[in-house]
């Protein structure tokens, strides 16, 4: 039997993420509350898969120290906290986000006891409870029926509940079942559409996700099937009178989400502030990072609210209108498009000026596959084009483009490296050309460009041009550090002339926000007085993290 363990964490992640890729088009069906907007399932999805990444990269990353080294389990619950928090979609999302936030503050505690069957289950248990009490703490004004329910009925079961890990798990699932099915009762919007709440059925594939990783077996089916309320609860059957809930189409037009960097006293009077702006306020997070998520009229006073408040970033705004017109309209599609992965507004406007369907990223917040995913949606073609253009994105990307073949896509997918391989893809694209060919194209224009980026070490590292401080400024050719210098122009001007020595026709040069004009000058004055022929194009890249990217062709 497994234990409660990191690599059970782990397993939990993939089960859940796996569960609710099957779900997710149910879920979003029945997803009527607290806005009719069919994205719960989808939203659930992004939000694990952001944990389950998170995850993954912690075992990654002490893999390098040996073939059998691996995370505790503190370290890995607190990653798959950080990972949902930071990715958390919707209302749901961001409440599955302070579950686990919850459960990680038990599960990560060094003086919890552990390691008999019943210290496991105990441990498991406590988080639960303190899964709910977290998420109730996150919710402005909790409505019962919802996904609030399932939880609290999943941790009860669960604290009473005696045996080990697994049993505990068990008995939260079977729980979370039941009380699913009682969702139409008690919150009336349910009644009236004879479904059951999106996200408590969303949570009970998550509960039972973690049944089986402490099970060793395969995700229990959820009930109810097909996500439908028995016929009795749509006419009479209820004990009591449901709470009411507003109609679909009722309630504010927007909802607004974002990170904000802040601290406790601020987040409180945002709290406040926000919850007089809007409705369906949740905001989670601790330590300085929140996750904030609202419905408002005003999206704008609602961003002003969250730069009072700290820093807001990653700031996504849907109009609930709009988003509904886009489910329901169903455009011609196009023959081919490109789909690409770009850093920094800069870039983004460039791509999407030449006809690509671009998903902007900030530094460190790379992509889900899902949203890679939902961006090949976006383009609504027969045919398309997928750049990554980030060597780390590339089992990310593939699982996109599996995904979309799915859906019946013809998807190919370039695996370009960097941004500037992506921008001379993109510059042979010809969409009146056979696709194969048009492929083979943009392949061979990514794979003539040598790629280059110049970067600032954070920390003291070894590296193949030797040892770095803090500090240095370090200039990689495709991916290895190959110059070791202390300014910015003289290591990118040492990083052309070693790229030039071996040819090229033309240099491209992205620089970031705030990096200074009289640099990019001097780089184009440099290789106009030592390389005869060849040519320099410079663009403005934005927030991006490498102050400059360099391509060779």
């Amino acid at each position: 039997m497994p234990h409660l363990d990191a690599t059970a964490v782990r397993t939990w992640c993939a089960l859940a993420l796996d569960a609710l890729g099957r779900a997710r088009e149910e879920i979003d069906a029945i997803n009527v509350y607290p806005v009719a907007d069919g994205d719960t399932g989808t939203n659930l999805y992004l939000t694990v898969e952001s944990a389950a990444r998170a995850v993954d990269a912690v075992f990654d990353a002490h893999a390098t120290t040996g073939p059998e080294a691996r995370p505790g389990l503190p370290e890995a619950v607190r990653a798959m906290a950080h990972g949902a928090l930071i990715g958390a979609r919707g209302n749901s999302g961001t409440i599955l986000a302070q579950l686990l936030r919850g459960m990680a503050e038990v599960l990560a505690d060094d003086t919890a006891p552990a390691g008999t069957p019943g210290d496991e289950g105990h441990l498991l248990g406590r988080a639960l409870r303190r899964a709910v009490d977290s998420a109730y703490e996150g919710v402005a004004r909790p409505v019962e029926g919802t996904v609030l329910t399932v939880a609290a009925a999943a941790a009860a079961a669960a604290r009473r509940a005696g045996g080990d890990a697994a049993a505990v798990a068990r008995a939260a699932h079977d729980a979370a079942g039941t009380a699913l099915e009682a969702t139409p009762c008690q919150l009336e919007v349910l009644g009236r559409a004879g479904v059951v709440d999106a996200g408590g059925k969303g949570l009970v594939e998550v509960l039972g996700a973690l049944s089986a990783a402490l099970e060793g077996g395969a995700v229990p089916v959820a009930s109810p099937g097909k996500g439908q309320a028995p016929r009795a609860w749509r006419t009479e059957g209820c004990p009591a009178e449901p709470a009411s809930g507003a109609a679909p189409g009722d309630g504010p037009a927007f909802e607004v989400i974002y990170l904000l960097d802040a601290d406790d006293e601020a987040v409180a009077r945002l709290r406040a502030r926000l919850d007089v702006l809007g409705e369906s306020l949740v905001v989670v997070g601790g330590d300085g990072l929140w996750n904030v998520h609202v419905h408002v009229d005003d999206a704008g006073a609602a961003v002003e609210a969250g730069i009072d408040a700290g820093r807001p970033h990653r700031i996504r705004i849907t109009h609930f209108g709009a988003a509904a017109e886009e489910r329901t309209r169903v455009p011609e599609r196009v023959q081919r498009a490109v789909v690409a992965v770009v850093p920094g507004e800069g870039l983004a406007a460039l791509c999407a000026e030449a006809g690509a369907t671009v998903v902007s990223v900030r530094p460190g917040e790379p992509p889900a596959s899902g949203e890679l995913v939902q961006a090949i949606r976006r383009a609504h073609a027969h045919e398309v084009v997928l750049l990554p253009n980030d060597p780390d994105l590339r089992h990310t990307a593939a699982a996109a483009a599996e995904q979309a073949r799915t859906e019946g896509v013809r998807v190919a997918l370039i695996p370009t490296r960097s941004p500037v391989q992506g921008v001379a893809a993109l510059a042979v694209h010809e969409p009146a050309r056979r696709f194969d060919e048009d492929v083979v194209a943009m392949t061979s224009a990514a794979g003539a460009t040598r790629y280059a980026e110049v970067t600032v070490a954070e920390r003291q590292s070894w590296t193949m041009a030797g040892v770095c401080q803090a500090g240095d400024v370090l200039g990689l050719i495709d991916g290895d550090v190959a110059v070791i210098g202390a300014g910015l122009a003289a290591t990118a001007a040492t990083v052309l002339d070693r790229m030039l020595a071996a040819g090229g026709e033309l240099v491209t040069l992205v620089v970031a926000a705030g990096v200074p004009d009289e640099v990019t000058e001097g780089l184009e004055r440099h290789v106009r007085g030592g390389h005869l022929a060849v040519d320099t194009v410079v663009y403005r890249g934005g927030r991006q993290q490498a102050p400059l990217l360099i391509g060779i062709e």
